[in-house]
């Protein structure tokens, strides 16, 4: 089975538009390509990536399926169509639907001021259409409410698999612990809700985190979702706000350093693989 990182960027600031990346983002506010990201999976052994969007725009999907033409290591990008507008979003999944790595969409919820977005009845019949087509979402939950909206997709969109991003960004800085807790393994009452063990070092203390600071939050995560619904994931490169991907790797290892090897073996890969449909 292979290593599989399940969530990863790229952008181009010189081609790309990106409005919520700034100056004040600092040390990821540059541009990030495939070849910076190589050397380090090569390090980790990391045999392929899903390529994750990172803006509501059909610029940036296209030019994702550009990269994974020209790079066998990302195995499946997960882009974005316009899930409140059906009708546009149906003549773009089947225009994408003919790339074979296009694998799920993703949009950036938590950026709308609506925090409700994602449950008007535009938005779900655009879910819909993920369903029919056999295509996962992407869940960006930040907010309580937005982790709140999974059962309820789960319910108004029978057939729909989705993947909560980042385990829901617990709050690991302030050791939180609810309404988080409660709410994910509410989602994961929901069998065919996934999530990602990814971007929590961001949700950390920056400088000091350790896989101890995370681990009560993982914990919880094997223990309501399994191994066969988590997956590893760096978010590279907005990781780097907070480390480095051979940080998030090493930590990583060391949470899931007591699960069998089976079970590991899910997280760091199979479950990915399963859901995303990649070739192995």
């Amino acid at each position: 089975m292979p290593v599989v990182d399940a969530h990863q960027h790229f952008w181009n600031l010189r081609t790309g538009s990106y409005p919520w990346l700034t100056p004040e983002a600092g040390p990821i506010y540059r541009t990030f390509e495939p070849e910076e990201l190589v050397p380090q999976l090569a390090a980790a052994g990391i045999d392929r990536t899903v390529l994750v969007q990172a803006m509501d725009s059909y610029a940036d999907t296209d030019a994702m399926l550009a990269q994974a033409d020209e790079h066998d290591f990302i195995a499946a990008v997960v882009g974005w169509v316009p899930l409140n507008r059906p009708a546009e979003a149906a003549q773009a999944l089947e225009r994408y639907g003919r790339h074979p790595k296009f694998a799920g969409v993703r949009h950036l919820i938590h950026d709308d001021p609506d925090p409700d977005w994602v449950i008007q009845d535009s938005v779900i019949e655009g879910l819909g259409l993920l369903a029919e087509a056999g295509l996962p979402f992407d869940v960006v939950a930040v907010l309580p409410r937005h982790l709140e909206h999974v059962p309820v997709l789960a319910e108004r969109v029978p057939g729909l698999r989705m993947v909560i991003d980042h385990l829901a960004k617990p709050p690991i800085k302030e050791k939180g612990w609810e309404p988080w807790a409660s709410l994910i393994a509410a989602a994961a009452e929901c069998p065919g809700v996934y999530a990602k063990v990814s971007g929590l070092n961001t949700a950390a203390d920056a400088e000091t985190w350790t896989a101890g600071d995370l681990r009560p939050y993982v914990d919880h995560a094997i223990e309501v979702f399994g191994p066969d619904r988590l997956m590893f994931g760096s978010d590279w490169p907005v990781a780097v706000l907070a480390g480095d991907y051979a940080k998030v790797w090493r930590e990583t290892g060391a949470l899931l350093a007591e699960l069998s090897d089976d079970d590991r073996s899910a997280v760091l890969g199979g479950t990915a693989a399963r859901f995303y449909r990649i070739e192995v």
